[in-house]
């Protein structure tokens, strides 16, 4: 019996060979909030909010969370041939600040997490709720963030020209 579901898009990959990719990135910090990270050749700094030289880490998760949407959409949008031109999004998560600085039974990572995900777009609203299901379905970050039990609500926007 095939329980699969139609609406997800078939694998661009073979389902059967693993495709196991390694991550690499490097980090030095010199006793100070702010960290310097190295990946391929680009340069991320992080950093708190009283010293502000860049973001903080809660603050790059929650970017590696649209900046991975993006990729996802871009990938799942291809194999639909959906027509976009463009794609905003704006985040927002709530953290008790208590959790990372040691209260027990308190989270040091997000409780929620908001996204509204406006796509540009003249496609019917069927394909554009297919393109929603694969997208989250497949993206690695918002299911990083789902697997942590942090609720990720979504609002997503279909922006006709």
């Amino acid at each position: 019996m095939n329980t699969q579901d139609p609406d997800l898009l078939a694998p661009s990959v073979d389902p059967n060979k693993k495709a196991i990719g390694i991550r690499k990135v490097s980090a030095r910090n010199e006793a100070r909030p702010r960290t310097v990270v190295m990946v391929r050749d680009h340069v991320l700094i992080t950093d708190e909010k009283e010293t502000d030289t860049g973001p903080t880490p809660l603050e790059m998760a929650l970017s590696s969370l649209m900046g991975c949407e993006g990729v996802i959409i871009n990938r799942c949008a291809e194999a639909m041939s959906f027509d976009y031109t463009a794609v905003d999004m704006d985040g927002e998560g709530e953290v008790d600040q208590r959790g990372s600085r040691g209260v027990q039974g308190v989270r040091p990572y997000f409780n929620w997490v908001k996204l509204n995900i406006r796509v540009h777009t003249d496609e019917t609203r069927d394909r554009f709720d297919r393109l929603i299901k694969n997208v989250e379905y497949r993206c690695p970050v918002m299911n990083l963030f789902r697997s942590a039990d942090v609720e990720v609500i979504v609002n997503w926007e279909r922006v006709t020209s």
